[in-house]
């Protein structure tokens, strides 16, 4: 029995130096998400804050309008460089209801508007320099 256990160990020990050579890239967690609060109303679009680091942000957009309203972010006009690195539109958003967008911000200026005939004063957003990274922050989903 004792023979057994002690072949049975060596073989399992022998199996797990067998492992694959590769070199494992442990790369940097992106920096963590960080909520940015929109309120549409009939005459303005705000966001808080309204200055924040590149990279995941969630646009929690909450439409206090009496209308449905679409947000869209977008660079400033006749800017060359885009502050988002994918569509970043709310999809339409009832009156008095809510809307979550995630979005990977790159560093330079957006602007938040509303596209239709009575369109609110739109909001600026100033993206700064990446984020540290959140390797090293805990309990992180």
């Amino acid at each position: 029995m004792r023979k057994r256990m002690a072949g049975a160990i060596s073989v399992a020990m022998l199996l797990v130096g067998c492992g694959a050579s590769d070199d494992y890239a442990n790369d940097p967690r992106p920096p963590a998400p960080r909520s940015l609060a929109v309120s549409v109303t009939n005459d303005r679009i705000a966001i808080s804050p309204s200055r924040i680091g590149a990279g995941p942000a969630v646009l929690i957009v909450s439409n206090q309008s009496d209308t449905s309203r679409d947000v869209t972010l977008t660079p400033p006009e006749g800017s060359s460089s885009a502050c988002v690195d994918a569509d970043a539109s709310s999809g339409p958003i009832n009156p008095m209801g809510t809307a979550r967008v995630t979005v990977n911000l790159v560093e330079g200026d957006c602007i938040l508007s509303v596209r239709d005939e009575r369109t609110p004063r739109p909001a600026r957003l100033t993206v700064g320099t990446e984020r540290p990274s959140a390797q090293a922050d805990l309990l992180l989903p």
